[in-house]
């Protein structure tokens, strides 16, 4: 029962977060399922892609989309590109070691960090 509760308050920061930014939110929910749930990089990142396939795009899009922020001819091509890159990103991905995968993940959010607080 402690799981489902540590569950949905790491979902629920996740969405409000994601929301906010307008990022997925395996930015959020990685890190907390390895570091407060315990599981591999592998895990987290397969459980964060298994549960944001449509409904958290779906609703947080919704919104922009009806103040006007959505350019939808864009966002169709970045789609099918971006499944694509997926396919490919995960096939590579379960062939990386946890330990290095962690740091390329780690590194990743790092240097978008960086870009956004001091290139901006």
């Amino acid at each position: 029962m402690n799981d489902i509760i540590i569950l949905l308050l790491i979902g629920l920061l996740a969405g409000v977060v994601g929301g906010m930014m307008g990022v997925g939110g395996g930015v959020v929910v990685i890190p907390m399922l390895v570091f407060v749930m315990g599981f591999s990089q592998h895990q987290a990142q397969g459980t964060a892609l298994a549960f944001m396939l449509p409904p958290i795009g779906l609703a947080a899009a919704w919104n922009y989309y009806k103040e006007g922020y959505v350019n939808v001819k864009f966002a169709l091509i970045l789609m099918v590109a971006f499944v694509v890159g997926a396919w490919i990103g995960s096939a590579v991905a379960v062939h990386i070691p946890d330990k290095y995968l962690k740091k390329i993940f780690g590194f990743v959010l790092l240097y978008a960090a960086y870009r956004m607080i001091f290139k901006s």
